[in-house]
């Protein structure tokens, strides 16, 4: 590659990552550049309609005190990807290859033939719920409002915090995210927070829908997310 393209490359790239809202990613944590914070939780879905009248009376009252206890904005996120099961028929075509009993040979080629033809009629599509927990220092009134104004209205490149100022903000946000995965509970509902590598595969994915599928994202230990203050492909 030549130097005008290069620099032309670095060029697009960095004017790519000034639109985004993420600083960084570390401990579990979405660090966005107005200082606040998010943490992910991954939640399960359930059944509304096979449960009885009973337990749906149950979920009902359990999703209103639900509420009634917030005292903090969340959002409620749907994801939806095409579902990729090109390992699950290799995996299926090499059970085949290995199957010595002739009957079972032949059920799994037609298994497989019957998965094809169902792909063939349209796409398979998988659903993922999250709900997303922020903690802005604004909110916290037991600070003067000036001071916390002075702690979130500030250039990026201060806002990449101090150890101390990190922690604390986020014992609060971890706090609200166990209150959050207590009151899914109560439900019915699993629900776990995002670590560090689901958190940057989960913006990996969103931002690079196309690459995710044929490029797999390396372990969170190999990448340096903290230390250039960014989460890479995004």
């Amino acid at each position: 590659m030549s130097r005008p393209d290069k620099l032309a490359k670095n060029k697009i790239s960095a004017s790519t990552q000034q639109y985004l809202d993420i600083l960084e990613i570390r401990e579990d944590t979405v660090v966005m550049r107005d200082g606040t914070l998010r943490a992910v939780i991954l939640v399960s879905s359930i059944n509304f309609a096979l449960k009885s009248e009973d337990e749906q009376n149950a979920i009902i009252s359990a999703y209103v005190s639900f509420l009634n206890n917030i005292d903090h904005t969340l959002q409620i996120v749907i994801q939806s990807r095409e579902l990729d099961i090109k390992n699950y028929i290799s995996g299926l075509r090499q059970k085949e290859r290995e199957q010595t009993n002739e009957l079972l040979k032949m059920q799994t080629a037609e298994y497989i033939q019957y998965i094809e033809e169902l792909i063939s009629m349209g796409k398979i599509m998988s659903k993922r719920f999250y709900v997303v927990v922020p903690y802005n220092p604004l909110s916290d009134k037991h600070k003067g409002f000036f001071s916390s104004v002075m702690e979130v209205f500030r250039p990026a490149s201060l806002v990449k915090m101090k150890e101390e100022v990190f922690a604390r903000r986020r014992a609060k946000l971890t706090r609200r995210v166990d209150g959050i995965i207590s009151g899914l509970s109560s439900m019915g509902i699993s629900a776990t927070q995002l670590d560090t590598q689901g958190l940057i595969e989960l913006f990996y994915n969103t931002y690079n829908p196309v690459t995710s599928n044929n490029q797999k994202l390396a372990d969170v230990h190999e990448l340096r997310t903290t230390e250039q203050g960014q989460t890479p492909g995004l």
